[in-house]
C-alpha cells in the first residue's frame, strides 16, 4: 500500500451549513476530536477503525458511520488496502425542523445511540447526496428532499417516526401552496418560499402538509415538474425546452429525474 492521504472538502451551493469530506487515507490517523455537526460517513473501500462513545468500531465497505453533534471519536485505515471514503456533515440547524415534521417532539437534540449501521436505504441516501455534492446538477428542492429523506430515516432508525395520517379536509393555505407550486415550477423554488405563501414556518408547513397530502411536498414539486417535462415532451418539444420550462437545470438533470419515473429517458419516451 502506497502513502496516499488526500482529503477535499466540498460545501452546498445550496446550503450554508451542509458540506462533505471526501477521503483517501493509508498511514494518517485523526486524533481524538468532535463536531458541531451530525456527521454521517459511508465507508467505500478498505476499513475504518475508529473510537466513539467508549466503544470501538471497524467499519467496512458499504456501512454508514454516524456521530452525533459533540460525539469524540478518531479514526484511521485498519487494513492494508487504502481506506476511502465520504462524510457528510450537516448542522442541526438544518436538520432540527425536519426531525420535528418526522416525529420527534422534544425541544432537545436528536441522538442516536447506535453508531455503525447495515442500512441499506440510508446507505443510498447517504451516497446519492454526495453524488450531488460533488458537482451534478441539482434544484434547491432537490437538495432539500435529499435532506428530508436522510432525516426520515435517522427519524426512523431513532424509533420517533410518526407515518402521516391522511385527512380530507385540505386547509386553504395548503392549496394556495399547491396552486403557487403548479404557477412556479419553472423557477428554483425553495421550502422556505412556498411556506411563507402559506403563511406557516417551514416545520409546521413540511407536516401539515405530509399530513394532507401523503407527501413531501419536496416530493409534490418534483413530481409536478416531471409531469409537466412529459407534457412537453407529448407537444413535441426538445428534451432541453422541457427541462427549462419545468424547473430542471438542464436536459441531463431533466433524464436523470425523468428516468427514474418512467423508466425511459425524455428521448426514448419521445
Amino acid at each position: 500500500m502506497g502513502k496516499d492521504n488526500h482529503f477535499k472538502y466540498t460545501s452546498s451551493s445550496q446550503q450554508d451549513e451542509v458540506s462533505m469530506l471526501c477521503a483517501v487515507m493509508s498511514d494518517f490517523t485523526y486524533a481524538k476530536h468532535a463536531h458541531e455537526e451530525y456527521s454521517i460517513g459511508l465507508t467505500l473501500q478498505g476499513r475504518q477503525d475508529f473510537f466513539c462513545r467508549s466503544a470501538f468500531y471497524k467499519s467496512t465497505p458499504g456501512s454508514v458511520m454516524l456521530f452525533n453533534p459533540e460525539d469524540i471519536h478518531d479514526g484511521h485505515s485498519g487494513v492494508e488496502q487504502n481506506l476511502e471514503y465520504v462524510m457528510l456533515y450537516i448542522h442541526p440547524n438544518e436538520l432540527s425542523p425536519l426531525f420535528q415534521a418526522l416525529g420527534h417532539k422534544k425541544n432537545t437534540t436528536l441522538r442516536l445511540n447506535q453508531t455503525l449501521f447495515d442500512d441499506s436505504l440510508l446507505r443510498r441516501q447517504v451516497y446519492a447526496m454526495s453524488q450531488r455534492l460533488q458537482g451534478e446538477s441539482y434544484s434547491k428542492i432537490e437538495h432539500e428532499a435529499s435532506l428530508f429523506q436522510l432525516a426520515q430515516s435517522l427519524t426512523r432508525l431513532h424509533g420517533s417516526l410518526e407515518l402521516p395520517i391522511h385527512k380530507t379536509r385540505a386547509d386553504r393555505l395548503l392549496l394556495r401552496a399547491k396552486e403557487y407550486i403548479l404557477a412556479n415550477l419553472a423557477y428554483d423554488i425553495s421550502i422556505d418560499d412556498i411556506a411563507e405563501v402559506a403563511n406557516m414556518s417551514k416545520f409546521h408547513f413540511i407536516r401539515a402538509f405530509r399530513e394532507h397530502f401523503c407527501i413531501t411536498p419536496h416530493q409534490y414539486v418534483l413530481n409536478c415538474r416531471i409531469n409537466y417535462a412529459r407534457r412537453q415532451l407529448l407537444a413535441g418539444h426538445s428534451a432541453t425546452i422541457a427541462a427549462v420550462a419545468s424547473g430542471f437545470a438542464d436536459a441531463r438533470h431533466l433524464n436523470r429525474n425523468f428516468k427514474r419515473v418512467f423508466g425511459m429517458t425524455p428521448k426514448q419516451f419521445q
